[in-house]
């Protein structure tokens, strides 16, 4: 499946991390956009930018360096990994990410219970792991097997006063549910 997200130009992108043959990239196909949501981000560089393939437009934060990034998919997921991509191919390596923090199935999350609440995964992030050629964070697998939301809190970055993502890849698979979104009302 060819992926929407992260295509930076340049060199070729690594191969989505293999499974039984049934991984997908999710943002592309399970995202229920209508969902999702993200808090402190600039006006001019929204999360939406994180899904179109340019990676010199993507997502910075507006006050400060933190960013909260709600992403629901349209059914239950099992997700095996996650790649963060670099803003503007790394010309700014300051406002890279360096710690983010996973909560997954949380609705309605703010900054304090970001800041306060046990995270599902912590993830430590370096410029390499950020490049387009590095290979996705494998998260722990009993941890995300029925995912409906992922809350993803970037708490800090490599020292920049914003931060900044180019590109955002979820792999997992659909758990194999019902669709919600594909009843409709009656009466």
């Amino acid at each position: 499946m060819a992926s929407i997200a992260g295509m930076q130009g340049g060199g070729a992108a690594p191969p989505p991390p293999v499974d039984d043959g049934s991984m997908v990239e999710l943002i592309s196909s399970c995202l229920d956009k209508s969902e999702c949501y993200c808090k402190n981000e600039s006006p001019n560089f929204r999360y939406t930018n994180l899904f179109i393939g340019d990676s010199r437009l993507g997502l910075k934060s507006d006050a400060d360096e933190q960013l909260l990034i709600q992403i629901v998919f349209h059914e239950i997921v099992k997700v095996h990994s996650i790649k963060f991509g670099e803003f503007n191919w790394g010309t700014d390596p300051e406002l890279n990410p360096s710690r983010i923090q996973l909560f997954v199935n949380r609705e309605s999350m703010g900054f304090e219970d970001a800041e306060d609440d046990p995270a599902t995964q912590v993830i430590e992030l370096t410029a390499t792991d950020l490049k387009e050629d590095a290979e996705p964070k494998k998260l722990k697998f009993v941890k995300f097997q029925r995912v409906r939301s992922i809350s993803i809190f970037v708490e800090d970055n490599a020292g920049g006063e914003i931060s900044a993502l180019g590109s955002l890849k979820i792999y997992g698979r659909p758990v194999g549910t019902t669709n919600m979104k594909d009843f409709k009302k009656q009466g």
